[in-house]
């Protein structure tokens, strides 16, 4: 719980920071920079890298990146996190379980889906009882058992 209420408080000044932005496209670097400082490195096991590589696939590192599911819900954000389950887009039933809003229509909602992530990492556990989180599919599929260097060559951060 120390680990997520850290990371927590680290992406809310990171929110709080980038607030005054609308939602734009990340630089790889730029994303691995703010992905270090919020903490994000080892968080559940899984490497600055790791996380590059998955925010990738998931949507290009563009914080706008909707797409809406055949049930109704969307999926949000630079790590496409659900509606159903993990925040409320205001448009279809939600579990909400992390209490978060998470358009994917500005940066600060958007980074706010890192923090859904985060609490979906935490309330569920990565792999634990058999609850997939909603980036685990592409990190299967592209990034486990590869060389993740790449993701953080050049960019001057720890953790890869």
């Amino acid at each position: 719980h120390k680990a997520w209420m850290t990371v927590l408080v680290l992406l809310s000044v990171l929110a709080g920071l980038l607030a005054g932005c609308a939602g734009k496209i990340f630089q790889r670097c730029e994303l691995a920079q703010a992905l270090h400082e919020a903490g994000m490195n080892g968080f559940h096991g899984y490497s600055l890298p790791d996380w590059l590589c998955m925010a990738f696939f998931e949507s290009g590192f563009d914080t706008g990146t909707v797409v809406h599911e055949p049930d109704g819900s969307s999926n949000n954000g630079i790590f496409q996190i659900n509606s159903r389950l993990w925040c409320n887009d205001y448009k279809t039933s939600s579990s909400n379980l992390c209490h978060m809003h998470c358009s994917g229509e500005s940066l600060l909602p958007s980074v706010r889906t890192v923090l859904v992530g985060a609490c979906a990492a935490e309330s569920k556990g990565v792999g634990s009882r058999g609850n997939s989180l909603p980036w685990e599919m592409s990190w299967r599929q592209r990034c486990k058992g590869q060389d993740l260097s790449i993701w953080v060559e050049g960019c001057n951060v720890k953790g890869g």
